[in-house]
């Protein structure tokens, strides 16, 4: 029996991505990691084994963890919330070529991918996801299940709100140290969009400069 079991919760192409960097901080003689999905198509994927949420709950070990790999940050607050519920504590992901400078503050159960730069006098919540080539400049304060796709460009004197969607590529400007740029709460920012001023709770933005998206 393993001492230390690490689930992945989240079997599809970002949690395929997250697995080998998992591996790395975490494979040793007395440590297992699985993936876990609620409707698994395949009971292996890349020579790990893909277990359901029950399958997962019923394996023996003296402790068992999860990461919850999936973009959506309302989704991954319900999976973490029964996760919790049931006994499970948290993961977090971290590649080894990541920088991370000065008075970092970082939750748990975060994500970072490989070649991702945190800089210094930075403060994020719990559950936060920066996909690869991302950064977050210095006085940023990053909020609860947050998530950032790939190459996201995030300047200093930022505030990005709980649930909020960074796309990929997208910019956002820097703010001043008494007037932040601030991204609502569950905010999406289009692939690619520059933010120049503060994005609305619960409004999609896209374009150059970012706009509200019209329907």
């Amino acid at each position: 029996m393993a001492k230390k079991l690490i689930g992945i919760y989240g079997a599809s192409g970002f949690g395929r991505e997250v697995m080998p960097v998992a591996r790395d901080n975490y494979a040793s003689d007395d440590c297992e990691l699985f993936f876990i999905d609620d409707n698994p198509n395949l009971k292996e994927i890349n020579g790990i084994k893909v277990l359901t949420y029950d399958e997962f709950l019923e394996q023996k070990a003296e402790e068992k963890r999860v990461v919850v790999a999936i973009a959506d940050g309302n989704i991954r607050r319900k999976i973490e919330e029964r996760c919790y519920s049931d006994g499970l504590k948290p993961a977090s992901v971290n590649a080894r070529n990541n920088m991370v400078l000065d008075e970092v503050q970082i939750g748990s159960a975060c994500i970072l991918c490989p070649f991702v730069t945190l800089t210094s006098n930075v403060i994020i919540g719990q559950s936060f996801h920066a996909n690869i080539y991302s950064y977050v400049a210095h006085d940023c304060v990053i909020g609860d299940y947050v998530t950032f796709a790939p190459a996201v460009k995030c300047n200093g004197n930022v505030v990005i709100e709980n649930n909020a969607y960074i796309g990929t590529g997208a910019i956002i400007k820097q703010g001043q140290p008494n007037k932040p740029i601030v991204i609502g709460e569950g905010a999406i920012v289009g692939m690619g969009a520059v933010v120049t001023k503060d994005v609305p709770a619960g409004v999609t933005v896209i374009g150059n400069p970012a706009r509200p998206l019209s329907r």
